[in-house]
């Protein structure tokens, strides 16, 4: 059975930075691409950032220069440093293996002016 686990979110301020973290359990996670998506409450789910198996990144417009996603294969692991935070990043963040699909139960970030 396969699962993702988010760990890392909470209460930043404007300016500060969180990474979140995503394990997968489970096999072939080395040639999935992964994705971190975000949803603010009334809003519609948003793509933040994707990373194939080859290391390749695509990132959101409204996130591009603050954020950056990684992955440890090794470790079944996904990463997104969050710098520069906004109020406007206030979201929950879900990590998703495109490989399936899986997606995890989402971690909060909430950031304050």
């Amino acid at each position: 059975q396969v699962q993702l686990v988010e760990s890392g979110g909470g209460l930043a301020q404007a300016g500060g930075s969180l990474r979140l973290s995503c394990v997968v359990s489970g096999s072939i996670f080395s040639v999935s691409t992964m994705d971190w998506w975000r949803q603010a409450p009334g809003k519609q789910r948003e793509l933040v950032a994707s990373i194939s198996s080859s290391r390749s990144t695509s990132y959101a417009d409204s996130v591009k220069g603050r954020f950056t996603i990684s992955r440890d294969n090794a470790k079944n692991a996904v990463y997104l440093q969050m710098n520069s935070l906004k109020p406007e990043d206030t979201a929950v963040y879900y990590c998703h293996r495109r490989v399936g699909p899986y997606w995890g139960q989402g971690t909060q970030v909430t950031v304050s002016s």
